[in-house]
């Protein structure tokens, strides 16, 4: 008797991984779909990740991690993940996926592009997981994503309005102009991630989510005007080598420290 194989379809709330959910739709009956619930996602995230649900007509496991991210950043002594460490993604969203998946033989289905060829999803630790990438078979590029997401009728997520990627609301890979974005939008979140960073009394070093800027000093007037006004003109520049854009253009790329986390956001 044949070793049974679970298939299973990880699921950030981004564009790319809802497109390849809407792209296996029926071709894999035993697919499981779950999604990683670090319990700090947007609200637009869960109501898009439901809406996703009604569309499959199947369950999306939610996978929770064991402790809330207060306990980690307890465990790392108040030190704010980063682009080199990482490990709010390893705690809350690698280790409960590997608990939940176990000594399994898992096909997992990842939803990289034919044109991101230098992007890897995620990495696992047992030779009893192989992943496999239907879109780059299938010769799927971005606005194929699109195109998947709005003849389906599911669309695009709410907060690709004012943010470019999926993740936890405090997710440091954000740009300043998304940290306006959450200030405008979730202000209370704003608030709670801003009352993750602190300070050393004794060697004045800052844990900040941004990079030589606390959130109090983004959030003041002056600071968000300039933020909006130095983002409207990477827009601008953008616009002369590139007609039309559209919803999946609306964000042009500032230097956060690294790609983001596949994970989390693919």
């Amino acid at each position: 008797m044949s070793e049974k194989v679970r298939h299973i379809l990880s699921l950030s709330g981004g564009k790319d991984s809802s497109a390849l959910a809407v792209f296996m739709k029926g071709k894999v009956p035993e697919m499981e779909y779950v999604f990683c619930d670090t319990g700090d996602e947007l609200q637009e995230t869960y109501e898009y990740l439901d809406k996703l649900e009604f569309f499959l007509g199947k369950k999306i496991t939610r996978i929770n991690a064991d402790r809330p991210f207060k306990h980690y950043l307890a465990l790392y002594n108040g030190v704010l993940p980063d682009a080199r460490t990482r490990w709010c993604t390893r705690m809350l969203k690698i280790k409960p996926y590997e608990k939940f998946i176990g000594n399994d033989r898992v096909i997992s289905y990842v939803g990289i592009r034919a044109d991101e060829p230098y992007r890897t999803g995620y990495i696992a630790t047992s030779e009893r997981v192989r992943a496999v990438y239907p879109f780059v078979e299938n010769n799927i590029r971005k606005d194929d994503v699109f195109k998947i997401l709005e003849d389906s009728g599911v669309g695009v997520p709410s907060y690709y309005q004012w943010r470019s990627r999926s993740g936890c609301f405090f997710c440091f890979f954000q740009q300043r102009i998304e940290w306006v974005g959450l200030l405008e939008r979730h202000p209370d979140l704003f608030k709670r991630a801003m009352a993750y960073e602190k300070s050393d009394p004794l060697t004045g070093e800052r844990f900040t989510w941004v990079e030589g800027e606390s959130l109090a000093e983004l959030a003041r007037p002056e600071r968000i005007a300039e933020i909006k006004a130095q983002y409207a003109k990477r827009v601008a520049s953008q616009k002369k080598s590139q007609a039309n854009l559209g919803l999946k253009d609306v964000f042009v790329e500032e230097d956060t420290g690294g790609a983001p986390c596949m994970m989390c956001q693919l």
